[in-house]
Order: structure tokens, then sequence, then C-alpha cells
């Protein structure tokens, strides 16, 4: 998709390639996935280093921006904006203001378990590998994370993100707690990983995020469609929310070229993305109370049946398909070549 806008080679200088997904309990490996071929690999990246490769690319598109204007809302085909004005008329609002969007419908169930997230310095030489998504874990209640960034848009220092998985009742007690806690917390499970915790020293640095799990049946309506985060929300444990947005818009490109109308274009992106989006969602349910949950059986199915079985072909290309986010085709019947 970054390369159908134009926006790869950017992305690719600013991000980091990921080659393997590795996490272990106690020492022992419960999650080992790699990406296979040489050529094939997950990029990951910050968001605000994505969200500039992105406009970059569109600000060299014959497009005009209007910027420092928050929307809170629509009546008809019109912006209601938060000055109280309301813009001019659109033929189409697409709705890709994420899962806060005051446009969109979705009501999402919340999950009882989020993450505490924050960015720091890489540090070479510190015995993390450079090229992977690293975890660590307690049963399904305690996740420590480290995900190499590559660089944000104005600094030539590489990055790393860190995540704490916490559940929701236990952010105000671990506020209360204080960072020292946290980090006694973090060197009890990954004392290797410290160098980077350590970076953080102020519970300020770290942003508690919470998740939510549902879908529109119908992401469009009259003149709108919702498209990302607006229209379909879950746990980020399998890493493919901007995937999924990124998707999203392709196929409502496509659909907009290949269909005389803009009714029959919204039907048919939702039907060229509905088994998708509807396939990941069911596997996120799935997969995420193995990683974050009260659970004490879980994590005994995981590291005890599920690992091992991982091992076996052809489990291991199919794992490698999910997390590259082409398990199912991402886009059906719409005209235009298969995205990887």
């Amino acid at each position: 998709v970054l390369a159908a806008v134009g926006a790869l080679e950017r992305a690719l200088s600013l991000g980091c390639l990921i080659e393997r997904m590795h996490g272990s309990d106690r020492g022992r490996t419960v999650l080992d996935v790699s990406y296979g071929a040489a050529e094939d690999h997950g990029l990951a990246i910050h968001r605000a280093a994505l969200f500039a490769a992105l406009f970059e690319a569109a600000q060299r598109r014959p497009v005009r921006f209007r910027s420092g204007q928050a929307i809170v809302g629509r009546e008809g085909q019109r912006l209601r904006l938060a000055s109280g004005a309301l813009s001019e008329p659109f033929d189409l609002i697409v709705d890709a203001a994420g899962a806060q969007s005051p446009l969109s419908p979705l009501r999402a169930r919340p999950l009882a378990y989020g993450a505490l997230w924050g960015v720091v310095d890489w540090i070479d030489g510190s015995g993390i590998a450079p090229n992977r998504l690293s975890q660590r874990y307690r049963g399904s209640r305690r996740m420590a994370g480290l995900l190499p960034l590559g660089r944000l848009p104005d600094g030539p220092a590489p990055k790393a993100a860190i995540f704490w998985s916490l559940a929701v009742r236990e952010h105000a007690a671990w506020c209360a707690a204080g960072i020292a806690a946290w980090k006694r917390d973090a060197a009890a499970i990954w004392p290797e990983a410290m160098p980077f915790f350590d970076q953080i020293d102020d519970a300020a640095a770290l942003t508690m995020a919470r998740y939510t799990h549902g879908s529109l049946r119908r992401p469009f309506g009259k003149g709108i469609v919702h498209i990302g985060d607006a229209a379909h929300r879950a746990s980020p444990q399998l890493g493919q929310g901007a995937n999924m947005a990124m998707l999203d818009a392709l196929a409502l490109t496509r659909a907009l070229d290949a269909c005389p109308d803009v009714d029959g274009a919204l039907e048919a992106c939702a039907a060229a993305r509905r088994w998708h989006v509807a396939a990941y969602q069911g596997m996120s349910a799935l997969f995420t109370p193995q990683y974050q949950s009260d659970s004490d059986w879980l994590p005994v199915l995981r590291d005890r049946i599920l690992y091992p079985l991982s091992r076996i072909p052809p489990v291991p290309a199919i794992l490698r398909k999910l997390v590259a986010g082409d398990l199912l085709p991402p886009i059906r019947g719409l005209p235009g070549r298969h995205i990887r």
C-alpha cells in the first residue's frame, strides 16, 4: 500500500525492518514467528514517522489541506467544526479519525487489559536483537515488550518502543506505586532490557493505552465511509492496526475507480474488505487473552500445547501469513494486483 501511494521509500528510510517475533516466559520460548524468506519482513515505524511518509506523499498530489480545525460532528454532507461553523458540502466524507472519531457510530467493547507505552533511545550492543519484536511474559497477567522503531522524522537517533501490559483496573494503583516499583517489577521479568526501561524516569513519559474490540456491520452511510479504527477496533496483539487502515483506504480507492457511482463504490469497498476484517477480528479475540488476561489456564494452553504445535509444518507458514496480514486476500473482488 505504501508503494501504491508513493510513500514506501520514505517509510523504509524512517522505520526498522523486523524479521522475527519472539516471546518467552521464565526462559521458555512460547512465541517464535519469523517472516521466512530474506526479502520478507515487517516494518516497525513510529506513528509520527508513518504520518510524515504518508503526508509528504499526499502533499505531492493536487489536494488542499485545512489544518487546525477540529471536527466534532456532521450535518448531512457538511462537517461541524469545534468553532461551531459548518464546512462546505462534500460528495463523500472519509472518516479516518481513529478510535476516538466523533463521526463513527461504533461502540466497541472495552478490553480488561491495556498497556503502558513509551519511546526511548535504541541502545546498540545491549544484547537485544535490533530486528526483532521481543517480549517477556509472566503467565498472561504480565508482559514486557521492546520493539525497535527506526527514527523520528525530525531526528537521526534510532528509537525503540517499550510496552508493559497492565489491567485497566490496576492503572491507578500503578501510578500510586511510582516508577521505582515498576522498574523493580520490570527487572524481575527482564533484567537484560533495563537499559531501555531505565530511560523512563517519570510516569508521564508512559501513555496508558486502553483497547476496545468491535466493528461496524455496515462501515458506511449516505455520503460517508468509515475506515481504520473508525470502522473496526481490536487489541494490537497481532500488530495489524495500521495495515488494516491502509488496506481500507486502498480498497476504497479501487472501488471508487471501478464503480460508476459513490453508493455502489461504498458497497463494493465494504464487500471487498469484509472477510479479511472479520477474520482478523476473530483471531485477535482468540489470541489476545492468551497474552493479556486474568486466566491461569490459557497461558498453560499457550505454552504447553499451542507453541509446540506452532513448530509443526504447515503451522509456521500459516503463522507467517498471519503476522504478514495476508492469511486471507486483503481485498477481494476489486481490480488491482494482490497486496502483500
